[in-house]
């Protein structure tokens, strides 16, 4: 089981009633913000995780580097450097939230 550090799950995708302690889904969006003792492969192990459960979009924040990269779930990637916005893309339609606003 991976527990994120962050996560959205939609509304319509909740179970009722809600659960108890952890979801058995994977999240619509899921957040790692990395911690200096994060290994690269162990971060994309989890992203991989992530992706294949289920989950459309992961965001790893590297607060260090003050940029993050993003992960979909068709494969693709991106980053986003200091100054630049995470966007919910298809996955949280209007949802953003500048980088810098949270390192």
């Amino acid at each position: 089981m991976r527990a994120p550090d962050a996560a959205f799950i939609r509304r319509e995708r909740l179970p009722d009633p809600p659960p108890v302690g952890f979801a058995r889904l994977a999240p619509d969006l899921v957040v790692e913000v990395l911690s200096p003792d994060d290994r690269p492969g162990e971060v994309l192990a989890k992203v991989a995780d992530w992706l294949s459960a289920g989950t459309g979009l992961v965001w790893v924040v590297d607060g260090a580097r003050r940029c993050a990269r993003v992960y979909r779930a068709d494969g693709s990637d991106s980053p986003v450097e200091n100054g630049g916005v995470l966007d919910g893309e298809d996955v949280v339609p209007g949802f953003t939230c500048k980088l810098n606003a949270i390192l």
